[in-house]
């Protein structure tokens, strides 16, 4: 079966196994990262928008905070996965949907989730 979206893009999914343990100061190791590249996803870019009307929605511009991501169906994506896009590492926002079935074509939908860059 051919790519859903043929045309899409990589995005990499960050997945730390768990903590093999502890520091000498009882603090938790951090456990192994593995990087998997999910392909032909779509991404487009998802705005933080200004409060409907006044002079606060005059002022403002849109600013773009994260990313919104139609991964092909079946993607394994948790919310507390790191995603890097564009170069650029992110959080997953919320929980991850999946969009079940097509009801006019029955071909499987995309996983949707958002995510937010990192700060700090």
């Amino acid at each position: 079966m051919p790519a859903p979206y043929p045309y899409g893009e990589t995005v990499v999914r960050l997945r730390r196994d768990p903590s093999p343990g502890r520091d000498p100061r009882g603090q938790p190791l951090p456990g192994t990262l593995t990087e998997t590249p999910i392909t032909g996803c779509v991404v487009t870019p998802r705005a933080e928008t200004p409060q409907v009307g006044g002079e606060q929605q005059q002022a403002r511009d849109t600013v773009i905070v994260g990313w919104t991501v139609y991964a092909p169906p079946g993607t394994d994506v948790v919310t507390t996965d790191r995603v890097r896009i564009r170069g650029q590492v992110c959080e997953i926002t919320g929980q991850p949907g999946d969009w079940g079935r097509n009801p006019y074509t029955g071909m499987a939908g995309p996983v949707q989730f958002a995510a937010d860059r990192v700060t700090g």
